[in-house]
């Protein structure tokens, strides 16, 4: 089969100037007081704007929740998506029910907007199983834990999808570090050359765990990456909802019309440590924390949706109260310990599995015989 993908037609000029981030810096709707901004970008639906507000104050008390579960023990791990919840909802909201979401460890939040039960979210952060949900019945791949690996896997699936005929992108979630693997470099290529309905969403919040961006790459932005592949590019304001959810919608809607794949890099910020056995303090200012908190994503809806009157005490407590109602639930589900069986840890993990690692299954059932009951 030949390619078809748009960035083989028309001149080298022609190309770079469609696939160019427009203007000079990051397209966003809200400023960080809430005042609406001029821009080319259309301003979501109303419904859309509460949709997204009611998903990021629900998703920031799931993410607090979660993290006061790990420091008690009751998770292994979690890597808080604090300060990118536009990001996270924006991405699950952008997407139709017959598309796919290719997530990694931080995204969470994303997940749950998409409506996966929390708890099954839980279940790999807790160490029970390789994933707690199923994801044919939601769309939504297995949270991804090493960089980049799930690009291929959003590539090769959005590519499958349109040899068969079907109607279906894939969104995948990386993050800035994420951009400088190998994997991504190959899933991009293969995206642009072939036309892959993809859609491809850094959230760049400035570090590689503790790796600031400047030492990571030299690029003038990481939707410049894009370009290079020949893709369109997009730079938004990650901390404005609206911004995100207008600029991904327009990038699936084109990927599904035969567009082929978009880059969007959202500059956002992560708040919290990289994980809990992160400390943060020892390579960033905490004035570098303030100065992103006063961009913080929920207060800026917030503040847009109450001067447009869109938004009410009344509804705002509703909101909230369901964050609470949700973050209940997770505690009563993860307040009980559950005893896994080590024999699971091999299944699912091939088809068909190798001789290693029935060897090492084999191995270790034979240590657990000789413990006593």
């Amino acid at each position: 089969m030949t390619p078809s993908s748009p960035a083989l037609d028309g001149s080298v000029q022609e190309r770079a100037a469609a696939f160019l981030p427009p203007g000079d810096g990051p397209q966003a709707l809200v400023d960080p007081t809430g005042s609406p901004l001029p821009s080319p970008l259309a301003m979501p639906a109303d419904d859309d704007l509460l949709a997204l507000h009611r998903a990021m104050v629900v998703g920031r008390r799931f993410d607090t929740q979660a993290s006061a579960l790990t420091r008690q023990g009751r998770l292994a791990v979690y890597p808080s998506s604090r300060g990118q919840e536009a990001c996270q909802v924006a991405a699950a909201l952008a997407l139709r029910p017959q598309d796919w979401l290719f997530p990694t460890y931080r995204d969470s939040v994303a997940i749950v907007t998409r409506g996966v039960p929390p708890v099954e979210v839980l279940t790999l952060l807790r160490g029970d199983w390789h994933c707690g949900y199923d994801p044919y019945e939601h769309r939504v791949a297995p949270q991804c834990t090493p960089l980049a690996t799930n690009t291929l896997h959003a590539v090769g699936l959005a590519h499958a999808a349109r040899l068969q005929g079907e109607d279906r992108v894939a969104l995948v979630l990386l993050g800035d570090g994420a951009t400088s693997e190998g994997d991504t470099h190959e899933a991009l290529n293969f995206a642009a050359v072939w036309g892959a309905p993809v859609v491809f969403l850094v959230q760049n919040n400035g570090y590689a765990i503790s790796v600031p961006l400047a030492k990571q790459t030299a690029a003038p932005s990481l939707a410049h990456k894009g370009v290079g592949y020949g893709m369109r590019s997009r730079l938004v304001d990650g901390n404005d909802a609206a911004a995100v959810h207008a600029v991904l919608t327009e990038a699936v809607a084109g990927a599904a019309g035969g567009d082929g794949p978009t880059l969007v890099e959202a500059l956002t910020y992560r708040v919290e440590a990289h994980t809990n056995a992160d400390d943060a303090g020892r390579y960033r200012d905490p004035a570098e924390v303030e100065a992103w908190l006063a961009k913080d994503p929920v207060s800026r809806s917030e503040a847009h949706l109450r001067s447009r009157g869109l938004l009410d005490d009344a509804l705002a407590e509703r909101f909230a109260r369901e964050g609470e109602e949700l973050a209940a639930g997770v505690r009563a589900a993860l307040e009980h310990d559950v005893a896994p069986d080590p024999r699971e840890l091999f299944e699912h993990v091939y088809a068909q599995p190798t001789a290693a690692l029935l060897e090492q299954r084999d191995l270790l059932l034979a240590e657990l015989e000789e413990e006593p009951a």
